[in-house]
Protein backbone atom coordinates (compact mmCIF):
# COMPACT_ATOMS: atom_id res chain seq x y z
CA UNK A 1 0.00 0.00 0.00
CA UNK A 2 1.42 3.95 -0.92
CA UNK A 3 1.90 6.18 1.28
CA UNK A 4 -0.72 8.96 1.33
CA UNK A 5 1.51 11.87 0.02
CA UNK A 6 2.16 14.69 2.46
CA UNK A 7 0.66 18.19 1.91
CA UNK A 8 3.86 20.51 2.63
CA UNK A 9 2.37 23.26 4.16
CA UNK A 10 2.21 24.80 7.57
CA UNK A 11 0.35 22.70 9.98
CA UNK A 12 -2.29 24.77 11.90
CA UNK A 13 -3.19 22.54 14.73
CA UNK A 14 -1.07 22.70 17.34
CA UNK A 15 -1.63 19.28 18.39
CA UNK A 16 -0.91 18.00 15.30
CA UNK A 17 1.88 20.25 14.62
CA UNK A 18 3.89 19.05 17.80
CA UNK A 19 3.30 15.27 16.98
CA UNK A 20 4.48 15.93 13.76
CA UNK A 21 7.85 17.68 14.69
CA UNK A 22 8.60 14.90 17.21
CA UNK A 23 8.23 12.38 14.75
CA UNK A 24 9.89 13.74 11.95
CA UNK A 25 12.83 15.18 14.41
CA UNK A 26 13.52 11.51 15.92
CA UNK A 27 13.80 9.94 12.28
CA UNK A 28 15.95 12.89 10.91
CA UNK A 29 18.32 12.20 14.05
CA UNK A 30 17.89 8.25 13.55
CA UNK A 31 18.96 9.07 9.47
CA UNK A 32 21.99 10.98 10.46
CA UNK A 33 23.60 8.64 12.83
CA UNK A 34 22.72 5.73 10.25
CA UNK A 35 24.62 7.95 7.55
CA UNK A 36 27.39 8.37 9.83
CA UNK A 37 28.20 5.03 10.91
CA UNK A 38 27.27 3.06 7.44
CA UNK A 39 29.59 5.65 5.55
CA UNK A 40 31.91 6.58 8.42
CA UNK A 41 31.38 10.43 8.07
CA UNK A 42 31.49 13.03 10.38
CA UNK A 43 28.07 14.76 10.73
CA UNK A 44 26.07 16.59 13.77
CA UNK A 45 22.38 17.92 13.52
CA UNK A 46 20.99 20.95 15.61
CA UNK A 47 17.09 21.82 16.39
CA UNK A 48 15.56 24.28 17.61
CA UNK A 49 11.93 24.35 18.69
CA UNK A 50 9.59 26.39 19.98
CA UNK A 51 8.48 24.59 22.69
CA UNK A 52 11.95 23.59 24.05
CA UNK A 53 14.26 26.52 25.26
CA UNK A 54 17.37 24.45 24.63
CA UNK A 55 17.89 23.32 21.40
CA UNK A 56 18.85 19.50 20.69
CA UNK A 57 21.30 18.71 19.31
CA UNK A 58 22.94 15.40 17.99
CA UNK A 59 25.52 13.46 18.87
CA UNK A 60 26.74 15.59 20.93
CA UNK A 61 27.30 19.49 22.39
CA UNK A 62 31.20 18.13 21.87
CA UNK A 63 30.74 16.58 18.62
CA UNK A 64 28.58 19.74 16.91
CA UNK A 65 30.94 22.16 17.63
CA UNK A 66 33.86 19.53 16.30
CA UNK A 67 32.09 19.52 13.20
CA UNK A 68 31.24 23.16 13.29
CA UNK A 69 34.60 24.15 13.29
CA UNK A 70 35.80 22.18 10.53
CA UNK A 71 33.27 23.50 7.93
CA UNK A 72 34.51 26.96 9.42
CA UNK A 73 38.02 26.21 8.79
CA UNK A 74 37.17 25.70 4.70
CA UNK A 75 37.45 28.55 2.67
CA UNK A 76 34.72 30.32 2.18
CA UNK A 77 33.81 29.24 -1.74
CA UNK A 78 34.48 25.69 -0.53
CA UNK A 79 31.36 26.11 2.57
CA UNK A 80 28.98 27.57 -0.46
CA UNK A 81 30.15 25.34 -2.89
CA UNK A 82 27.74 22.60 -1.99
CA UNK A 83 25.28 24.85 0.47
CA UNK A 84 21.27 23.85 -0.53
CA UNK A 85 18.67 25.82 0.60
CA UNK A 86 14.60 24.89 -0.07
CA UNK A 87 14.68 27.54 -3.08
CA UNK A 88 18.24 26.14 -4.77
CA UNK A 89 16.79 22.51 -3.81
CA UNK A 90 13.22 23.24 -5.82
CA UNK A 91 15.37 24.27 -8.85
CA UNK A 92 17.67 20.82 -9.01
CA UNK A 93 14.59 19.04 -8.77
CA UNK A 94 12.61 21.15 -11.24
CA UNK A 95 15.76 21.17 -13.84
CA UNK A 96 16.21 17.28 -13.48
CA UNK A 97 12.32 16.86 -14.06
CA UNK A 98 12.36 18.76 -17.23
CA UNK A 99 15.20 17.22 -18.60
CA UNK A 100 13.68 13.36 -18.10
CA UNK A 101 10.67 15.16 -19.86
CA UNK A 102 12.86 16.39 -22.22
CA UNK A 103 13.93 12.76 -22.91
CA UNK A 104 11.16 11.15 -22.47
CA UNK A 105 9.56 13.33 -25.21
CA UNK A 106 12.02 12.37 -27.61
CA UNK A 107 11.80 8.83 -27.27
CA UNK A 108 8.15 8.74 -27.75
CA UNK A 109 8.66 11.06 -31.04
CA UNK A 110 11.75 8.36 -32.16
CA UNK A 111 8.80 5.57 -31.70
CA UNK A 112 5.93 7.64 -33.52
CA UNK A 113 8.26 8.20 -36.51
CA UNK A 114 9.99 4.84 -36.49
CA UNK A 115 6.17 3.96 -36.55
CA UNK A 116 5.43 6.21 -39.38
CA UNK A 117 8.42 5.32 -41.40
CA UNK A 118 7.36 1.38 -41.25
CA UNK A 119 3.80 2.44 -42.50
CA UNK A 120 5.38 4.56 -45.39
CA UNK A 121 7.66 1.52 -46.48
CA UNK A 122 4.94 -0.84 -46.54
CA UNK A 123 2.48 1.44 -48.60
CA UNK A 124 5.06 2.30 -50.58
CA UNK A 125 4.46 6.10 -50.51
CA UNK A 126 3.98 8.96 -48.08
CA UNK A 127 0.38 9.62 -46.70
CA UNK A 128 -1.37 12.66 -46.97
CA UNK A 129 -2.61 13.62 -43.46
CA UNK A 130 1.56 13.57 -42.78
CA UNK A 131 2.31 17.15 -41.50
CA UNK A 132 5.43 19.10 -42.54
CA UNK A 133 6.68 18.25 -38.59
CA UNK A 134 6.50 14.58 -39.13
CA UNK A 135 8.05 14.98 -42.91
CA UNK A 136 11.30 16.65 -41.32
CA UNK A 137 11.15 13.72 -38.26
CA UNK A 138 10.48 11.21 -40.64
CA UNK A 139 13.31 12.79 -43.31
CA UNK A 140 15.99 12.94 -40.08
CA UNK A 141 15.23 9.22 -39.23
CA UNK A 142 15.38 8.09 -42.20
CA UNK A 143 18.79 9.18 -42.85
CA UNK A 144 19.92 7.86 -39.55
CA UNK A 145 18.88 4.54 -40.13
CA UNK A 146 20.21 4.42 -43.61
CA UNK A 147 23.79 5.33 -41.77
CA UNK A 148 23.37 2.47 -39.52
CA UNK A 149 22.77 -0.20 -42.08
CA UNK A 150 25.55 0.87 -43.90
CA UNK A 151 27.61 0.60 -40.87
CA UNK A 152 26.33 -2.77 -40.05
CA UNK A 153 26.68 -4.19 -43.66
CA UNK A 154 30.34 -2.92 -42.80
CA UNK A 155 30.47 -4.41 -39.69
CA UNK A 156 29.17 -7.88 -41.26
CA UNK A 157 31.98 -7.11 -44.23
CA UNK A 158 34.70 -6.78 -41.76
CA UNK A 159 33.48 -9.40 -39.38
CA UNK A 160 32.86 -6.91 -37.24
CA UNK A 161 28.83 -6.18 -36.07
CA UNK A 162 28.06 -2.79 -35.16
CA UNK A 163 25.79 -2.82 -32.30
CA UNK A 164 22.48 -0.66 -32.85
CA UNK A 165 21.20 1.71 -30.94
CA UNK A 166 17.66 3.32 -29.60
CA UNK A 167 15.15 2.62 -32.50
CA UNK A 168 17.68 2.03 -35.20
CA UNK A 169 16.87 -0.80 -37.74
CA UNK A 170 19.50 -3.68 -37.70
CA UNK A 171 20.72 -5.75 -40.53
CA UNK A 172 17.51 -8.23 -41.02
CA UNK A 173 15.48 -5.09 -42.09
CA UNK A 174 18.14 -4.56 -45.00
CA UNK A 175 15.33 -5.30 -47.15
CA UNK A 176 14.14 -2.27 -47.29
CA UNK A 177 16.75 -0.09 -48.02
CA UNK A 178 15.27 0.70 -51.59
CA UNK A 179 12.23 1.86 -50.33
CA UNK A 180 14.04 3.64 -47.69
CA UNK A 181 15.74 5.37 -50.56
CA UNK A 182 13.06 6.31 -52.75
CA UNK A 183 11.24 8.01 -49.53
CA UNK A 184 14.24 9.99 -48.90
CA UNK A 185 14.40 10.99 -52.51
CA UNK A 186 10.68 12.19 -52.23
CA UNK A 187 11.85 14.25 -48.93
CA UNK A 188 14.49 15.41 -50.50
CA UNK A 189 12.82 17.15 -53.46
CA UNK A 190 10.39 19.21 -50.59
CA UNK A 191 13.96 20.80 -50.38
CA UNK A 192 14.02 19.93 -46.29
CA UNK A 193 17.04 21.18 -43.83
CA UNK A 194 19.20 19.67 -41.83
CA UNK A 195 18.26 18.87 -38.61
CA UNK A 196 20.09 18.35 -35.14
CA UNK A 197 19.95 15.47 -33.35
CA UNK A 198 16.56 16.55 -31.24
CA UNK A 199 14.05 16.24 -33.15
CA UNK A 200 12.78 20.38 -34.22
CA UNK A 201 10.19 21.95 -33.48
CA UNK A 202 9.07 25.07 -35.29
CA UNK A 203 6.05 26.81 -35.87
CA UNK A 204 4.18 25.28 -38.76
CA UNK A 205 2.33 23.18 -35.99
CA UNK A 206 -0.28 21.09 -37.94
CA UNK A 207 0.02 22.46 -40.59
CA UNK A 208 -0.62 19.44 -43.54
CA UNK A 209 1.05 19.01 -46.93
CA UNK A 210 -0.91 16.71 -49.93
CA UNK A 211 2.07 15.02 -50.90
CA UNK A 212 0.53 15.22 -54.96
CA UNK A 213 0.69 19.09 -54.39
CA UNK A 214 4.11 19.72 -53.15
CA UNK A 215 5.47 20.98 -56.53
CA UNK A 216 2.44 23.48 -56.65
CA UNK A 217 3.72 25.25 -53.58
CA UNK A 218 5.45 28.83 -54.11
CA UNK A 219 8.93 29.28 -53.47
CA UNK A 220 9.89 30.65 -50.07
CA UNK A 221 6.32 29.60 -48.68
CA UNK A 222 6.99 26.70 -46.74
CA UNK A 223 10.82 27.17 -46.11
CA UNK A 224 12.89 30.65 -45.63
Amino acid sequence: MTRKKVNLAYITSDSKRRGTFKKRKNGLIKKVDEISTLCGIEACAVIFSQNDPEPEVWPSPWGVQRVLSRFQRLPELEQSKKMLNQESFLKQRIQKAQEQLKKQRNDNKSKEMTQLMFQCLNAGQIFDNVTMNDLNDLSWLIDQNLKQIERNIEGIQTGEVVQNVGETLNVGEQAHIQHAQGLENNVDAMQRQQWPMDFPSNNIGDQVLSFEDVNNVPNGVLWP
